[in-house]
C-alpha cells in the first residue's frame, strides 16, 4: 500500500452546481454574487454545458463555481437534476497528480467512477470518487492543464 503523502490535495478547485439553464445561471451568479465568467465550455463526453464563475478577486488565487446544464435529460446532470432538483452536485479538488491521488485512494479501496482520468474543463484531467465511498459526495480531482511555459 502507499505512504499517505503529507496531503492528498492541493486545494479546493470548485463547487459544481446542477442547472436547468447555464445562460441563467450566469446571469443570476454575475448580476446577484459579482462573479466573473471564467471560462465556457460543452463536454460531450460528459453531456454537459458548463461555465467557472470566478469567486473573489480574478488577478488573485481563487476557487470557481461550475455551474453545470445537461445537454439532454438522459445525461448524469439531466438524471441529477430530474431526481434532485437544481443544487450543490459535486465538490472538486485540485491535485497535483489525478494519478497518483486515484492510486492512494484506491490502494485505501475507495472506487473510483474512471478506471483512467478523464478529460476535464479547460484541458484538465479528472476523475470521481464515488459518492458512497466519501460520505455521500460527489468528490472530483482536477488535474489543472499544465501552464505554457512563458519563455
Amino acid at each position: 500500500m502507499s505512504a499517505l503523502p503529507t496531503h492528498l490535495f492541493d486545494a479546493l478547485d470548485h463547487v459544481g452546481i446542477a442547472v436547468a439553464d447555464l445562460d441563467t445561471a450566469i446571469a443570476f451568479y454575475e448580476d446577484t454574487f459579482a462573479m466573473t465568467l471564467a471560462h465556457r465550455e460543452v463536454n460531450e463526453e460528459q453531456g454537459v454545458a458548463e461555465a467557472m464563475m470566478t469567486v473573489g478577486d480574478p488577478a488573485a488565487p481563487h476557487a470557481h463555481i461550475q455551474l453545470l446544464a445537461p445537454l439532454t435529460p438522459d445525461s448524469s446532470i439531466g438524471k441529477f437534476l430530474d431526481r434532485s432538483g437544481p443544487g450543490i452536485q459535486q465538490l472538486a479538488y485540485r491535485v497535483g497528480s489525478v494519478d497518483e491521488v486515484s492510486k492512494v485512494l484506491r490502494d485505501k479501496g475507495l472506487r473510483l467512477l474512471y478506471d483512467d482520468p478523464r478529460g476535464g474543463t479547460a484541458g484538465s484531467r479528472i476523475n470521481f470518487i464515488h459518492p458512497k465511498d466519501a460520505g455521500g459526495v460527489l468528490v472530483e480531482l482536477v488535474e489543472p492543464a499544465a501552464s505554457p511555459d512563458p519563455h
